[in-house]
This record gives C-alpha cells, structure tokens and sequence, in this order.
C-alpha cells in the first residue's frame, strides 16, 4: 500500500503522524511511505531521518494527497483540505465528527474511507488510540490551569499547591476516565485539594484506591456537580462519550457562581465541550477567554503544545492499526480486528458509526457491511 503523510496545517498542531521508526515498519512490510517536507519538524524529528529509513521526501500537501492510498494524520482534515478527497482513499486520523457537521458531508460526499483513532475501541470500552492523548491533555490541564490561576493570565492569583498556613487550591474534575485521572495525579502532586465527579459509583471507588483516599469523589449529579463548581479555583472537564458530541454538564448558571479569576479548562472541546460557556474553540495563539469574569481555555489540540511526547506517545499505539490495513486491506483488517471495525466513522458515503450518526442526523450503516457490498460492485 501508499502510504501519505501530510504535515499538520491546525493551529500550532506540532505532532506528526508517523516517526521515522514508523517509516521503517511500514517499509519493513513492503509498503511505501511519502512524507511531506518538514513534516516532523515541530516533534524535532527531520527529513533525512525520515528518508534515512526509506520515506521519500515530497515538498507539497498535494503531492502527498495524490499519491496516497492512506493518509495518516494526527487531527481532523480542515476545510483547505476537503479538495484532497476523493473516492476509494483511506483517511486514518482523529475525526472527533459528532460536532463537525461540514466535514462529515464532506467524507460523506467524497466517498473517503474515513476511520477514527478516538472510535476505536477493545472489547472491554477502553480506547487504545485515545488513551495515551487523553494522559498528556489530563496532565496538561492543571498544568496550564496552575499558569492561568496567576494574577498576569487573568486568574485570581492562587498558588495551587498554597504553602504553609495557606489553604492549596481546589481543583475539581468533572469525569473520571483517564483525563481525569492523570488530571488528578498531577493536581495532588502539586498539593491541590481534588474532587472528582464521576457517575459511575465503581470509578470512584477505584480512584479512592488508587489516590488513598487524597482525594474527594463525588457521585455526579445537578446538586452536587453545583455545589463543586461554585468553590472550584480551577474546573476541568474531562467527560468523554465516544463517538458522541459531549454533555453539556456544567450550566451557565453555575459557571456564574464562580469567584472571579477562577479558571475552566475543558478537554472535551473537541467533542463539543461539556461546559455551557465554553462556546467557541481556541487556539494555542489565544488560548483563552473571559465570560462571567472566569477564565476560560478550549483548545482542542493541546497536546500539540509538547508535540515530542504526544508525537512519541501516539505512534506508539497506531502504527500497528496501520500496518493492519496495510497488509490486509482496510475490508479484511475490520473483518479480523473488532477494535478497528469500531473505528470505521465513514464508508462509501454513509456514516458508519451510531454515535456520529445520531449527532448529525444521519441514517447509520453497518461498515463492515458497506465494505462488503464495494468489494461485491467491484468484483461484477
């Protein structure tokens, strides 16, 4: 198979989609790889490590487009990039489509092949693509929410960790999957009080036993979840449904409540975002806004802003899925793979996953089964 690898044109989005040991696999396997110049510059990994392991080197996004069969990206396609679809080419990256309507139409309408990192996922609910992004975004969270909480970034001049005779911040978590977790591991490391909110009863007990009771755990509900976020210095959504847009959990009367210069940093942005006021997504440039006289962030990229790790981090885990369609074909790789299967969002002009499907209105199509139907029409 042809293999492409773009650089990533979104705002300040550093990471690449394959590293140079990457490159060397999919050669390895009898496959070819075309990378855009300068594509791992921002993850420090250059172009001749890249040809060096057997990439050649092309000097323009169209030229990478063209050639491809598959196209590995890191995140979701932008609209100067919709003009690179075409029928039959298989997109492999974060799609997040449950809240991006015009990309959705654009797959749809293209014929792409389109299979999302965050969709797929192991038998037992975890999501291996998405997992190791949401540990960097978990841990970066309270890590920009510790520099938000300064006097110069806006914040209400809190020192998380506080010092003696002080009371430390209070940080509080809304979700305890694996953003939250690492959001709470990071949080208690600098010395903050944590309270995570989570509606699934045995999360919590199984973050009690993994903190040692350092931390609170609240059962999630509207009078609880108000309560929490009316005292909370620095407030992080972390609430995932897969596939789906996020709940909008936290309300604009709650965010009201807030005390001045306090901070929200939702990780769910770019899955619509679970806090009410967080209305619009922000970039590394400008990172942030003030609605109610709290601080808001809503980058959708964040782990671009330490591309190395998250770069690293990434590629760890879904090169193996792309070797998998490469050596047998995106149809049988589904067929073999439950996991994968799951991550088809889009085939041959129908939406493929439920979730994205009952967000955006479309009618749902088994893709295994859309698949199965192609490689028929091909063979008459």
């Amino acid at each position: 198979m042809i293999i492409g690898v773009p650089a990533e044109i979104k705002n300040n989005e550093n990471r690449v989609a394959i590293t140079p040991a990457g490159v060397e696999a999919l050669r390895k396997a009898g496959h070819e790889v075309y990378i855009q110049a300068s594509a791992g510059a921002g993850s420090g990994m250059g172009d001749k490590e890249y040809s060096d392991k057997g990439a050649v080197i092309l000097d323009t996004a169209a030229e990478v487009w063209s050639k491809a069969e598959m196209i590995i990206k890191v995140k979701e396609p932008l609209p100067e990039e919709y003009g690179y679809f075409r029928k039959g080419l298989i997109l492999f990256t974060y799609l997040h489509l449950a809240p991006e309507a015009e990309l959705t139409k654009a797959l749809v309408d293209s014929g792409v092949t389109a299979v999302g990192y965050e969709t797929i996922q192991l038998e037992d609910g975890s999501l291996p693509l998405l997992i190791p992004m949401s540990e960097v975004a978990g841990r970066m969270a309270v890590q920009i929410g510790a520099g938000l909480l300064e006097k110069p970034h806006g914040g209400k001049g809190v020192l998380l960790g506080g010092v003696p005779g002080v009371q430390p911040g209070e940080v509080v978590i809304v979700g305890g999957g694996i953003v939250g977790t690492n959001a709470a591991k990071i949080a208690l490391g600098m010395g903050a009080r944590v309270t995570v909110l989570d509606l699934n009863a045995g999360r919590l007990r199984a973050l009690d036993d993994i903190f040692g009771g350092r931390l609170v755990t609240v059962m999630s509900d509207s009078y609880h979840l108000e309560q929490a976020v009316r005292r909370a210095d620095l407030l992080i959504g972390a609430v995932l449904i897969p596939g789906a847009r996020a709940p909008k959990l936290v309300t604009e009367d709650m965010v009201k409540q807030m005390e001045e210069g306090s901070v929200i940093v939702d990780v769910a942005i770019d899955q619509g975002g679970s806090i009410e006021t967080i209305d619009r997504i922000t970039t590394h440039e400008n990172p942030t806004y003030v609605k109610h006289g709290v601080v808001h962030y809503a980058v959708a990229n964040m782990p671009g802003a330490v591309a190395r790790t998250s770069t690293l981090a990434l590629t760890n885990v879904t090169i193996p899925y792309a070797l998998q369609i490469a050596n047998l074909g995106i149809r049988e790789a589904a067929v073999k793979n439950a996991a994968l299967a799951r991550g088809l969002n889009v085939v041959a002009g129908q939406v493929t996953n439920a979730a994205v499907a009952k967000s955006l209105g479309y009618e749902y199509a088994d893709g295994i089964q859309v698949l199965a139907a192609g490689e028929e029409n091909r063979s008459i």
